[in-house]
């Protein structure tokens, strides 16, 4: 790492950002006292608390309890103190059956369950340090964590490392992007942290062409019809919980009858995270047109989304056209949502 140079107080979160490698986890062990810099300094007031590398202190051969005491210990804690909370713990990590039994018999979702629950319950830190610490288990444990984490976080200071898109919109007020152990970009909103993250990453798209129909000419209009234009990077800034609609021109040169579209809104790892469901049937004769989908509300977390449309043959069921990648817009807000959605919506053909 080199020239790394930032502030954080109390009640703010950072995202680091970055490839695996880039030196996240390298800055945390340097801030957490593991690793000592080269040169520099490091300020830290208060008491530091990490959630790095869950259960990797934890002795194989002794059972999870005992595991529980050893960790208090080393928090500081009494032995009363920790036989206190000792149920709390356990309760959290949701594995009751295996808390007696060595803790090298556990999976390894099993020991990152009882570490994820001993830093949650004893750690108390200023400053908190998370790692990848919510990807351990499924949704309904995760969303636990997520609801440990947001408590702990109202009387700390945040720095939080994590791929997961989705909860760096959730916790962080600020972001920065390493590369190679250098700042790329730095103090941005998590928004456009957010984009500056997933645009170094390139993707495939799975576009289906046809000699005989195309779609051209994309935008995006809100309630008032005005066209929203791009940045000068080219993107749209899309505030939450505004309502859009997306045109485009389509182009046949040859007639098709009875076909429907088929619209989705995909996130930067082309996962679909809405799906329009138009039971609108339609003919388009040789020559042009312009169809018009009401998208509705943009209930979407910060980050970076793209359309892909299409025409579906209703007869075969297979895509005519599928284009990926239209119109990338970013979405701007602080507030957040959970899964995917689907949405019934009418599209219109006017023909030219």
């Amino acid at each position: 790492m080199d020239d790394i140079s930032f502030e954080l107080r109390r009640g703010e979160c950072l995202g680091l950002l970055g490839r695996n490698g880039a030196g996240k986890t390298t800055l945390l062990k340097v801030l957490s006292g593991l690793i000592k810099p080269d040169k520099g300094s490091i300020t830290l007031k208060g008491k530091v608390g990490g959630l790095i590398a869950l259960g990797a202190g934890f002795n194989g051969i002794l059972s999870g309890r005992e595991n529980i005491r050893i960790n208090g210990a080393i928090l500081g804690y009494s032995r009363n103190e920790i036989e206190d909370r000792m149920q709390e713990i356990i309760d959290f990590a949701e594995i009751p059956d295996f808390i007696d039994a060595p803790v090298n018999t556990y999976s390894s979702g099993m020991s990152v369950r009882l570490g994820f629950a001993i830093a949650a319950i004893l750690t108390k830190p200023d400053v908190l340090l998370l790692d990848e610490v919510l990807a351990v288990g499924d949704i309904g444990f995760t969303i636990k964590c997520l609801n440990a984490v947001r408590e702990m976080m109202k009387n700390s200071a945040v720095i939080f490392v994590s791929h997961n898109m989705q909860f760096v919109s959730q916790f962080c007020t600020k972001t920065i992007l390493f590369h190679k152990g250098v700042i790329q970009s730095k103090d941005e909103s998590v928004s456009e942290g957010i984009n500056a993250y997933l645009s170094i990453f390139s993707t495939e798209t799975t576009n289906v062409t046809s000699q005989s129909y195309s779609l051209n000419n994309f935008s995006l209009t809100d309630d008032n019809d005005n066209t929203l234009k791009g940045h000068e990077d080219g993107l749209l800034r899309v505030p939450y919980g505004k309502k859009f609609k997306l045109s485009f021109e389509i182009e046949a040169r040859q007639q098709k009858s009875d076909f429907r579209l088929f619209l989705y809104i995909m996130d930067m790892q082309s996962t679909p995270v809405v799906y329009f469901k138009d039971e609108s049937m339609h003919s388009m004769p040789n020559g042009c047109g312009e169809f018009t989908f009401d998208v509705g509300v943009i209930d979407l977390n910060s980050g970076k989304y793209s359309f892909t449309v299409g025409l579906m043959d209703t007869v075969t069921r297979e895509a005519v056209v599928r284009l990926e990648g239209i119109s990338p817009f970013l979405v701007v807000g602080d507030s957040y949502e959970w899964g995917s959605i689907i949405r019934t919506t009418t599209s219109q053909l006017q023909l030219k």
